[in-house]
């Protein structure tokens, strides 16, 4: 009948089948969703799932997990207030050795772990960038946002925890302590990205990076004012810019501190140049940087 014969003309060759248009319930074309938001929210996924490894490979598998992250720390500060106050009667600013070497510590590890974490984003993530929705910037972005979220946590609570049981005699600048975080935060990541570039296209820069970082934490202003260290030593200390970090951390902790020798624009702008100069490299060469 009717249906055997438009069968038979939709079969015949030569002639044009009609378009196949999926429907919606009033009969038209349903609308298609733009594909720049399905590939915005897909990023977010990966990163999601790649802070979610990150956690479990990391954390998860130490003993102690998360709670090591915190008494690490407290240990290097405990360590430096016990053998600094039985030399001292007073440290080089106010009068408690607690606050003092945490206001340097803490930028500092801050600094250390996002540059070492984006440092080996490449090699931690190999294996997955295979993977056509996952790209290195992913893999970057993932490790950077859980060491900085975790080292803003630790020292939020190494902070509350000295102010809580000793009496300082300090002041707490909120603007003056996140600028500090925010240029360990630019100078990490900007030094991570370069890090994971040399380190990928040459690997005796790790043991040359290693060598090189060992004496930051004796001239980054940690345990010794730049105030203190004789000229001309101590304008070429100021070209070291976990200085002004450190310097920074103090004056949002000593009203009486000015140091004038703190540079923001320095630390940002060496921390961009060096970020850029990483990123865009990366981004070309990082696949062939893989198979190396």
């Amino acid at each position: 009948g009717a249906r055997r014969r438009r069968m038979t003309e939709t079969a015949q060759p030569g002639r044009p089948r009609p378009p196949l248009v999926p429907a919606g319930a009033d009969g038209a074309a349903p609308r298609l969703r733009p594909i720049g938001t399905q590939l915005r929210f897909a990023t977010l996924r990966t990163i999601a799932a790649l802070v979610l490894r990150e956690m479990s490979s990391t954390y998860g598998r130490s003993p102690g997990g998360y709670l090591w992250v915190v008494m690490e720390p407290v240990l290097d500060i405990a360590l430096l207030t016990l053998v600094f106050s039985l030399g001292f009667r007073s440290p080089p600013l106010g009068t408690n050795f607690a606050i003092f070497y945490a206001s340097g510590l803490m930028p500092f590890f801050v600094f250390l772990d996002i540059s070492g974490k984006v440092t080996q984003s490449l090699r931690y993530s190999r294996h997955l960038l295979s993977f056509p929705r996952v790209t290195f910037l992913d893999a970057v972005l993932a490790r950077f946002l859980l060491s900085l979220l975790t080292k803003l946590l630790v020292s939020a609570l190494i902070f509350g925890l000295i102010l809580w049981i000793w009496d300082t005699r300090t002041i707490f600048d909120t603007p003056r302590v996140m600028l500090s975080f925010a240029m360990a935060t630019a100078l990490g990541l900007g030094v991570g990205l370069m890090n994971c570039l040399l380190m990928a296209r040459w690997t005796i820069w790790q043991s040359v990076w290693s060598v090189l970082t060992r004496p930051l934490v004796l001239i980054s202003g940690v345990i010794l004012l730049p105030e203190s260290i004789p000229q001309p030593y101590r304008d070429w200390m100021n070209w070291n810019p976990l200085v002004h970090v450190t310097g920074e951390m103090r004056r949002g902790f000593y009203y009486s501190y000015e140091a004038e020798y703190v540079d923001p624009t320095y630390v940002f702008g060496l921390s961009l140049l060096l970020g850029v100069t990483g990123l865009l490299f990366l981004r070309r060469y990082y696949r062939d940087l893989l198979e190396l």
